[in-house]
Protein backbone atom coordinates (compact mmCIF):
# COMPACT_ATOMS: atom_id res chain seq x y z
CA UNK A 1 0.00 0.00 0.00
CA UNK A 2 1.06 3.65 -0.65
CA UNK A 3 0.37 6.87 0.95
CA UNK A 4 0.59 10.12 -0.80
CA UNK A 5 0.71 13.27 0.86
CA UNK A 6 0.48 16.34 -1.14
CA UNK A 7 1.21 19.74 0.55
CA UNK A 8 0.38 23.06 -1.29
CA UNK A 9 0.67 26.52 0.16
CA UNK A 10 -0.94 29.53 -1.04
CA UNK A 11 0.06 33.24 -0.22
CA UNK A 12 -2.69 35.42 0.88
CA UNK A 13 -2.06 38.79 -0.36
CA UNK A 14 -3.93 41.51 1.55
CA UNK A 15 -5.62 39.40 3.84
CA UNK A 16 -5.31 40.82 7.49
CA UNK A 17 -7.64 38.55 9.67
CA UNK A 18 -8.15 35.53 10.90
CA UNK A 19 -11.98 35.52 9.44
CA UNK A 20 -10.44 36.74 5.78
CA UNK A 21 -7.90 33.17 6.63
CA UNK A 22 -10.73 31.27 7.29
CA UNK A 23 -13.01 31.86 4.13
CA UNK A 24 -10.37 31.16 1.61
CA UNK A 25 -9.15 28.04 3.47
CA UNK A 26 -13.10 26.93 3.95
CA UNK A 27 -14.00 27.50 0.28
CA UNK A 28 -10.95 25.51 -1.00
CA UNK A 29 -11.23 22.79 1.32
CA UNK A 30 -15.49 22.06 0.75
CA UNK A 31 -14.12 22.52 -2.95
CA UNK A 32 -11.98 19.35 -2.92
CA UNK A 33 -13.05 17.74 -0.42
CA UNK A 34 -16.27 16.85 -2.52
CA UNK A 35 -13.58 14.51 -4.03
CA UNK A 36 -10.21 14.24 -2.27
CA UNK A 37 -9.32 14.40 2.12
CA UNK A 38 -7.79 18.19 2.61
CA UNK A 39 -7.31 19.41 6.12
CA UNK A 40 -5.17 22.62 7.18
CA UNK A 41 -1.74 21.99 8.57
CA UNK A 42 1.46 24.27 9.77
CA UNK A 43 -0.15 27.90 9.34
CA UNK A 44 -2.29 28.67 12.19
CA UNK A 45 0.11 31.64 13.39
CA UNK A 46 0.13 33.50 9.93
CA UNK A 47 -2.60 35.73 7.97
CA UNK A 48 -1.14 35.32 4.94
CA UNK A 49 -0.25 32.07 3.94
CA UNK A 50 -2.13 29.05 3.86
CA UNK A 51 -0.87 25.82 4.00
CA UNK A 52 -3.34 22.51 3.34
CA UNK A 53 -2.28 18.88 3.11
CA UNK A 54 -4.37 15.88 1.23
CA UNK A 55 -3.64 12.63 1.58
CA UNK A 56 -4.95 9.12 -0.47
CA UNK A 57 -4.29 5.67 -0.57
CA UNK A 58 -3.71 3.31 -3.53
CA UNK A 59 -1.96 0.03 -4.24
CA UNK A 60 -0.37 1.04 -7.46
CA UNK A 61 1.62 4.29 -7.62
CA UNK A 62 1.11 5.41 -10.86
CA UNK A 63 -2.62 5.63 -9.74
CA UNK A 64 -2.18 7.20 -6.57
CA UNK A 65 0.61 9.94 -8.52
CA UNK A 66 -1.98 10.72 -11.38
CA UNK A 67 -4.88 11.49 -8.24
CA UNK A 68 -3.14 13.58 -6.76
CA UNK A 69 -1.69 15.59 -9.97
CA UNK A 70 -5.78 15.78 -10.75
CA UNK A 71 -6.19 16.97 -7.12
CA UNK A 72 -3.11 19.86 -7.70
CA UNK A 73 -5.20 21.21 -10.85
CA UNK A 74 -8.38 21.00 -9.39
CA UNK A 75 -6.94 23.12 -6.42
CA UNK A 76 -5.14 25.28 -8.97
CA UNK A 77 -8.26 25.89 -11.00
CA UNK A 78 -10.90 26.55 -8.30
CA UNK A 79 -9.18 29.29 -5.65
CA UNK A 80 -8.18 32.74 -6.77
CA UNK A 81 -5.44 33.01 -4.67
CA UNK A 82 -1.94 32.53 -5.47
CA UNK A 83 -0.56 28.90 -5.07
CA UNK A 84 3.17 29.61 -4.01
CA UNK A 85 4.14 25.78 -3.33
CA UNK A 86 3.49 22.15 -3.67
CA UNK A 87 5.08 19.25 -2.89
CA UNK A 88 3.68 15.13 -3.29
CA UNK A 89 5.13 12.69 -0.95
CA UNK A 90 4.81 9.09 -1.36
CA UNK A 91 5.45 6.32 1.18
CA UNK A 92 5.58 2.54 1.31
CA UNK A 93 3.34 1.42 4.35
CA UNK A 94 2.89 -2.13 5.08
Amino acid sequence: MIIGVLTVEYALYGNDSLKGKRRVANSLKQKVRNTFNVAEAGTEDSLVRLRLKVVSISNSERHLQSRMDKCLAMMEAVCTEEMTWSDLEMMEAD
